[in-house]
């Protein structure tokens, strides 16, 4: 109950506080003040209203001027990512535009060189190179050398009249070959074992005439006599024996030729 007696209490004054107040606000203000102090009071009042109401006029503008910067430069900022993407964008385009034309210049080097490769290897099936046959180096074709071993292959499975045909298209064929005494040399054997031994014999001194010196030189005297004797040409074959010894006197020919000498006796 004393609780409650001082909550009225307390009620009564502030409603007597209210009250006064109100009255003193009803009251005209040169009856709390003089007239000069009131008018001054008033001004000074509507002084302060007008600055407060000027400086939140002012503040309102800064604050107006300050979002519309911080808008435009939200812009700014937004057109400068953009731009940063799209140069990104540029950028990440272009480092794959490069990447493609290195892998292209990559591949077309590679196809240039297997190109190259390739035409060096068809041109090397057309170019001379150096062969040995018989202790004898030169140059020759390799579409020379592969018709002249076709031909000695002929030879040498003992088809003689097609191999004497294939020596002598060959020589139609190449006659500056470094083959040609050799050719000469096997088309007259060919046509030594074909009983031709009037046009083996030509073809034999041709050989001779060619190279002379040739390591078969000496067979193909020798094959000469035997074509002479053949036909029997006693007296050219003994001559034939004879110049064979003189001019290769350390062949195996010339042993041969002395044995026949011998014999023809």
């Amino acid at each position: 109950m004393r609780t409650t007696a001082v909550m009225r209490a307390g009620a009564r004054a502030a409603a007597a506080a209210c009250l006064g107040m109100a009255l003193l606000a009803s009251m005209p203000a040169h009856a709390l003040f003089g007239d000069d102090e009131a008018r001054r009071a008033i001004l000074e009042l509507r002084q302060r209203h007008d600055a407060l109401q000027a400086a939140q006029q002012k503040a309102g503008e800064e604050l107006r001027r300050v979002n519309d910067e911080n808008t435009q430069m939200r812009r700014s900022l937004l057109d400068l990512q953009t731009q940063i993407d799209a140069l990104r964008a540029d950028l990440a385009k272009s480092r794959g535009q490069e990447e493609q034309l290195a892998r292209d210049v990559a591949e077309m080097q590679r196809r240039q060189k297997d190109i190259a490769q390739g035409v060096d290897e068809r041109l090397r099936k057309f170019e001379p190179t150096k062969v040995t046959v018989d202790g004898r180096e030169f140059l020759a074709d390799p579409a020379e050398t592969r018709d002249y071993e076709a031909a000695l292959a002929v030879f040498r499975k003992g088809d003689f009249a097609p191999a004497g045909i294939a020596f002598t298209e060959f020589m139609k064929r190449y006659p500056q070959s470094g083959y040609r005494a050799l050719a000469l040399f096997w088309l007259g054997n060919a046509q030594y074992a074909t009983r031709d031994y009037q046009a083996a014999i030509g073809n034999f001194k041709n050989m001779l005439t060619v190279d002379a010196n040739h390591p078969r030189a000496p067979e193909a005297a020798l094959s000469i006599a035997n074509c002479q004797l053949e036909l029997k040409e006693v007296r050219g074959a003994r001559k034939t024996l004879e110049d064979l010894i003189k001019v290769y006197p350390q062949s195996e020919a010339a042993a041969a030729a002395k044995d026949r000498l011998a014999k023809m006796r």
